[in-house]
């Protein structure tokens, strides 16, 4: 059993790494509500009009919608491709997966500077540039190669006794998938869908090379140009950081269990 001196000692080295990790978020979020351009805090004067004026002068209205389209496109394909691809490699078995699969793993060796050039080139031949459906696709592409490596090994940990009984029991393969596999996978399939939509929601270069057309430029876009109109602003580029990263702590703050089982529980696996 744990002494009650050792209880103590977990507790406040706790308590201590929690402060160390909110004391910066705490020092922005005041910032943001400071009433001086240099970001100086005054707790007895909060400006939550910030926010307002950030909204209305980086144009993040439209720019929001622009992060939704794209990033939710992403995330539903990334993630339907990742379990189809999961489910054949870790359950159905592929020919000449053992090719094929170590193929597809080298994307996530490939930074996308390396392929940037010529990508983009390509998309401007086939009408993809400065479009939501071009950076949808990119972001699939540049999701697929995580996603199928998170979801077979999610599938490859479920007892092979569950399956061949499904199989005895006369379930052919989709239904195998979607009525056995995908609901005791789920804390899996959402870690995967929350770090698709983080990375998709937070690009930034991609946007900027494919995105051109300041109507439809998502939220970093506008970020960085609002950062470039403001630089001496401190409290309104605050302001307009936290706007940005708004629904990503949203998402995690509703989520934080099923991501956290999600990331231990595939830690553990293959």
């Amino acid at each position: 059993m744990i002494s009650r001196t050792e209880r103590t000692l977990n507790h406040a080295i706790l308590a201590f790494v929690t402060i160390l990790v909110l004391f910066p978020v705490v020092w922005f979020v005041f910032t943001a509500l400071s009433p001086s351009r240099g970001g100086q805090i005054d707790l007895l004067n909060l400006h939550f009009e910030n926010f307002v004026t950030a909204w209305n002068v980086g144009n993040f209205g439209s720019a929001m919608i622009a992060s939704a389209v794209i990033t939710i496109g992403a995330v539903l394909g990334q993630t339907l491709i990742a379990i189809l691809s999961g489910f054949a490699f870790g359950v159905l078995g592929v020919v000449g997966q053992k090719v094929i699969f170590p193929v597809i793993l080298f994307g996530l060796m490939i930074s996308a500077e390396v392929f940037i050039i010529p990508l983009y080139y390509t998309f401007q031949s086939i009408g993809l540039t400065n479009s939501w459906l071009g950076l949808i696709i990119i972001q699939i592409g540049m999701g697929v190669p995580f996603g199928v490596f998170w979801m077979r090994a999610t599938f490859r940990a479920v007892p092979k006794s569950l399956i061949e009984a499904a199989e005895m029991d006369g379930a052919r393969s989709w239904r195998m998938l979607w009525q056995i596999l995908l609901p005791i996978s789920r804390p899996a399939v959402l870690t995967l869908a929350l770090l698709s939509f983080m990375w998709t929601w937070n690009d930034f270069f991609l946007s900027l090379v494919f995105i051109a057309d300041p109507t439809i430029q998502p939220a970093t876009l506008a970020l960085g140009v609002f950062q470039g109109q403001h630089t001496l602003d401190v409290n309104m580029l605050a302001a307009g950081s936290l706007i940005v990263a708004l629904p990503v702590l949203i998402l995690y703050a509703f989520f934080q269990r099923h991501f956290i089982r999600g990331v231990l529980n595939g830690a553990l696996k293959e």
